[in-house]
């Protein structure tokens, strides 16, 4: 499996180390780093999608060699065969070096099935519309959804003309030549546009979610617990806002504000900026007034132990992928905040398609556009509600996915046809 992620140090300072510790001395899993190349020129960063593409095609020579190696020393060992490559979104170029060696490629997904009916719709609306999107075109009908879907809660690349839109295009136009697509997503949640890809023209797609995150960094961890268990069961909302969810000062104020005015217990994975203390930038005197009600932690937190604590009430996140199934997986409610990337159409989903969130913004960009206090207040009572509809929906969606990763489920009978259609190639 080639990984984008793993290579782009620049945006993933820790992934490589992240991924080792992952992959103990007992585990079949082999890691093997490609040669440093240079990155891409900065001009061309105005696309970030973009920017990731050219680096990404800069490592072909370097694949190449890699899987021309290893394909050869194992071709006369049936046990170390070489089955098929599975590439993430931002790798599909490599599938080229595949082709070259008869190998079948498949992409991991690492996103929802209803951004894949977007990609996959892509190609064909570029056939139609060969320019990118503008905020003035009409809400679109998109495979799988119920609803008119607003361009606004699309991803930022798709309105930049200066490489975003077209690199995506270029992208999805290689979905097909796949021989199948692995998604971390739950059939049971998705039933709907997983219905709408069975038309006998859809490649296989096999729905192997929920995939969940470890947590690492004992030090934090044992100080967050600590504070987690001595707090009543149900009665904390947590806010994680991802790897980048940054915001100014003006806009943390007003979530400290927010939060004081909601009255609720919450644990905070605030992100300062630098230089600025903590205490200069939150309200004055808010650290005194909340006492041991809160607790702000600055960087990383274990998240999927946080949501797995008997504490947890709510959880307002920037609604990436894996956070949003690893609030569903331990049955805790969502309050909607997207910053960048899929998150704006993650939230669709949730909010109009399933009906599994509270929503505190549906389209939000971080471009100045301050969500003020009642709003965030209201939204964190609506999410604290212990017998809302919305808390046992979410319960009953987190019974399915244990479910569907047990023997017999959904997922799990997926993971399986996974490798039998892979090994079948062979």
């Amino acid at each position: 499996m080639i990984d984008s992620r793993s290579q782009f140090s620049a945006f993933a300072p820790d992934a490589n180390a992240y991924t080792k510790s992952l992959v103990g001395s007992q585990s079949p899993v082999s890691l093997i780093d490609l040669p440093q190349v240079d990155s891409p020129p900065m001009k061309l960063l105005k696309s970030l999608v973009h920017y990731i593409y050219v680096y990404i095609e800069s490592l072909i020579p370097h694949v190449r060699n890699l899987l021309t190696d290893i394909v050869s020393s194992r071709s006369n060992s049936i046990s170390t065969q070489v089955s098929g490559v599975v590439l993430d979104f931002f790798c599909l170029p490599l599938m080229d070096v595949a082709n070259e060696l008869g190998l079948p490629s498949y992409m991991f997904w690492t996103t929802n099935l209803g951004f894949l009916g977007l990609m996959l719709y892509l190609p064909t609306r570029h056939e139609q519309i060969s320019t990118e999107f503008k905020d003035s075109h009409p809400d679109m009908m998109l495979p799988g959804f119920l609803n008119p879907v607003p361009v606004s809660v699309l991803p930022s690349s798709m309105f930049n003309k200066d490489g975003g839109y077209n690199t995506c295009v270029k992208l999805a136009q290689r979905f097909r030549e796949t021989k199948g697509i692995i998604v971390n997503a739950l059939a049971e949640l998705e039933s709907h546009v997983v219905n709408s890809f069975a038309d006998g023209q859809t490649l296989p797609i096999y729905m192997v979610g929920p995939v969940l995150d470890p947590s690492l960094d004992q030090v934090q961890r044992d100080r967050i617990m600590k504070w987690l268990d001595e707090q009543p069961p149900s009665s904390v909302v947590f806010l994680c806002f991802g790897s980048m969810g940054h915001f100014g000062v003006s806009q943390l104020r007003e979530i400290a504000a927010g939060l004081e005015c909601s009255g609720h217990r919450f644990l905070w994975s605030i992100r300062v900026p630098q230089p600025e203390s903590l205490k200069a930038i939150l309200p004055q005197g808010f650290l005194e007034r909340i006492g041991g009600k809160g607790m702000l932690c600055d960087g990383w937190v274990p998240q999927v132990e946080i949501l797995a604590h008997s504490t947890m009430g709510g959880f307002v996140s920037h609604s990436g992928w894996n956070s949003i199934l690893e609030s569903l997986w331990y049955g805790v409610p969502i309050a909607t905040w997207p910053i960048y990337a899929e998150q704006q159409m993650n939230v669709f989903l949730m909010l109009r398609e399933y009906g599994l969130a509270v929503e505190l913004r549906l389209d939000y960009r971080n471009d100045g556009d301050l969500v003020m206090a009642d709003k965030i207040k209201t939204a964190v009572r609506r999410l604290m509600e212990n017998e809302s509809d919305l808390r046992k929906k979410v319960q009953e969606m987190s019974d399915r996915a244990r479910k569907a990763v047990s023997e017999g489920g959904s997922s799990f009978t997926a993971v399986g046809k996974f490798v039998n259609d892979i090994l079948g190639c062979n």
